[in-house]
């Protein structure tokens, strides 16, 4: 986009906050969402419209040799003044982490009040107050940081991609407090400006390690509880993305559709991921998130003001052509890849799978069950 253009988008973005703030004669909170993406057109519209929804005001994408649409949908969006939208930085292959560590430079994260990072097939699952990241903030106590627990959702047995939104098909998870057997689960963070930032990270932020102890941050789980100690010194670096779960989401969940349908699932192992190149998702990634034991349809409540939010979006000027196009090619990327023997037997094999994570199953074989 041209820099008059994106000058004139972003002027937009600050007259609408400015608007609010007038109209309902307090601050409005500057939230930004940060994220980075590889030929997720299809699911763009549902994720920008559930951050709306629930409180996000600016957003911050980063994107890399898409094919599918992405770039051309969000540089429309930032036509329209919903996004701001950059080329990945990174100049080696660790896309997500370069990327998010120049990301601080932005006026958006600059201006913005939290910046809240997450990936595009996250959402988060407020259970307090009017369900708004606001009402997040107040019921765990205005602190620096807020670090949400993930819940995997599993496939619920959907093989063909649909265009309705991922949050209404996928509604059976694991047990919330333990993933395969662990019991500590990672986590993505909420980060409020005044953090003594020294970078972000696709989990949570980094600050020098040598802040005394009566400078630490206030930094809470989804319940508004102290995270621990040795997370916030990274003390165990097996840690440092994760924390104990149970008890850590009463105010808050950080839904996970990691896997969406097996059609969805196939394109996104083509298309590998925004940390790594050529990453590989095998069955064992598969068969550990396609846990399905657990219902959780909680965060339907979004369901009426997602679907209004995303019917305005498409209202927008070439906003609903474009998020045709990205589905069209989302369809053709997989009737490509049908077309090969390797991808027919990976998805006779997902097919297949066993319904339990990997070390379920072991313990299942174990004891004589079936696995």
């Amino acid at each position: 986009m041209p820099e008059c253009q994106k000058g004139a988008a972003q002027n937009r973005r600050a007259a609408h906050v400015r608007y609010l703030r007038q109209k309902v004669g307090v601050r409005i909170m500057r939230i930004t969402a940060l994220t980075c993406v590889k030929n997720e057109g299809p699911f763009l519209l549902e994720w920008i419209a559930f951050n709306r929804v629930i409180g996000v005001t600016d957003f911050l994408f980063y994107h890399n040799d898409c094919t599918d649409g992405t770039d051309r949908l969000l540089a429309k969006l930032e036509e329209h003044g919903i996004v701001n939208h950059l080329p990945n930085p990174a100049e080696g292959r660790n896309y997500q982490m370069e990327a998010l560590k120049k990301s601080r430079r932005q006026p958006v994260i600059k201006q913005a009040d939290w910046v809240w990072v997450a990936d595009v097939d996250e959402f988060l699952n407020i259970h307090v107050g009017d369900h708004t990241i606001p009402a997040l903030i107040e019921a765990c106590g205005d602190p620096q940081v807020i670090s949400l627990t993930f819940q995997f959702f599993g496939n619920d047995g959907i093989e063909a991609y649909q265009d309705t939104p991922v949050i209404e098909q996928f509604l059976h998870s694991h047990n919330p407090d333990i993933w395969t057997n662990e019991m500590a689960i990672e986590v993505k963070s909420l980060v409020r400006a005044d953090f003594p930032l020294n970078y972000y990270g696709a989990h949570r932020p980094f600050h020098d390690e040598d802040v005394p102890k009566r400078k630490q941050p206030k930094w809470t789980d989804g319940s508004g509880r102290p995270v621990p100690i040795q997370f916030i010194k990274r003390v165990n670096k097996r840690r440092i993305r994760k924390f104990p779960t149970k008890g850590a989401r009463d105010f808050a969940t950080l839904n996970h559709y990691a896997l969406r349908s097996l059609d969805s699932y196939l394109v996104k192992n083509d298309r590998g991921d925004v940390n790594r190149e050529f990453r590989e998702f095998d069955d064992t990634y598969w068969r550990e998130r396609n846990d399905n034991a657990y219902f959780d349809d909680s965060i339907l409540r979004y369901s009426a003001p997602l679907k209004a939010e995303m019917d305005r979006l498409k209202a927008l000027d070439g906003i609903a052509d474009l998020h045709e196009e990205c589905v069209t090619l989302h369809k053709a990327k997989l009737t490509e890849l049908m077309a090969q023997d390797s991808y027919q037997a990976m998805r006779k094999q997902l097919q297949t799978c066993s319904p339990y994570p990997p070390i379920e199953a072991e313990l299942r074989a174990f004891i004589g069950l079936s696995a």
